[in-house]
């Protein structure tokens, strides 16, 4: 049995790589072409969860799950808060064939896919990147984002001013592009084009008002029902379209707070990415409007990935 291991998943994994996969294991998800279950995640001590995550890319082909184990006090102590595997099935003789690390796998992959809806639904001409978290994720994303568009600015906030600070010259010197860390998740977001909310919050740091007309926001920290970056405006003022219709209805925090208020309904989820990348569905309709994309993160993505590390040459 073939194993890739964090090492090899940086460095073969690429975000040219990786972007094309996603997009394209996206479009069959929304085609029905894929075949997988909504997540089960079982709640642990103190905020832990451990979650796993079955599918197939197909009725023949490569099948597979991620298990995967979700520690949030991991980041401060340098280590990955995401650990687990994601397991290959041949699809001819159904042996398990791959074990690859599924921290990195996740870390790539999901940067990965807000940059697949960041290239469909952000303005073409969207330049000024805001990261709401300074941890792996907002690291990826501006890797990931900057692949997309001509990024000419980027901004971060956190609840630590000073790692922030180091966040943003870590950035600065690894992409070349001016970032700087703002003093409040306000002046963070204000005056942005794209907005990537990457945190463990629990509650709100993003408020709707905040956002500039036709700005894009890709909702990522919240992976299941409970905790939820974004208040009602941003999801209630935006064209909302999810990874997974399915999944969001389901487990999309933000989107089901605002149900739960009554402002909204199962409506305002109009669809999925992959529609939208296919064609089947609009995307943004004006420069004006406000898009977001609720990321809950799909198995697809993961053994789309993986499938391709274990398959293709470099």
């Amino acid at each position: 049995m073939r194993l890739i291991d964090r090492d090899e998943v940086a460095q073969r994994l690429t975000y040219e790589r990786c972007i094309p996969i996603v997009r394209d294991a996206m479009i069959a998800f929304s085609r029905g072409q894929t075949k997988q279950l909504l997540r089960s995640i079982i709640p642990l001590e103190d905020g832990r969860m451990f979650g796993v995550m079955p599918g197939a890319m197909g009725g023949r082909d490569v099948f597979g799950a991620k298990l995967i184990s979700v520690f949030p006090e991991n980041f401060a102590k340098g280590v990955q808060s995401h650990q687990g595997v994601v397991v290959l099935f041949d699809p001819e003789s159904g042996a398990p064939v791959c074990v690859a690390h599924a921290g990195e796998i996740t870390a790539i992959r999901t940067a990965a896919a807000s940059a697949v809806a960041t290239d469909a639904l952000a303005l073409p001409d969207a330049s000024r990147l805001a990261l709401l978290g300074y941890g792996e994720q907002a690291a990826t994303h501006a890797r990931a984002i900057s692949k997309v568009r001509a990024v000419e600015a980027i901004t971060v906030w956190g609840r630590s001013p000073e790692r922030a600070q180091a966040f943003a010259a870590k950035i600065q010197s690894e992409l070349d592009i001016p970032t700087i860390a703002a003093p409040s998740a306000l002046a963070c977001a204000v005056e942005a084009d794209i907005i990537c909310t990457v945190t463990s919050a629990k509650e709100p740091i993003l408020e709707g008002h905040w956002l500039r007309p036709g700005a894009h926001v890709n909702i990522v920290g919240s992976s299941y029902a409970g905790p939820s970056e974004v208040d009602h405006d941003v999801v209630t003022r935006s064209r909302f379209i999810a990874d997974s219709r399915e999944g969001v209805l389901a487990q999309g925090a933000e989107f089901l707070r605002a149900k739960q208020a009554g402002l909204i309904d199962d409506s305002h989820v109009v669809g999925e990415i992959g529609q939208v990348l296919a064609g089947d569905l609009e995307g943004r309709q004006s420069a004006d409007q406000i898009t977001a994309y609720k990321s809950l993160g799909h198995i697809v993505q993961d053994l789309a990935s993986a499938w391709a590390l274990y398959t293709q040459a470099d």
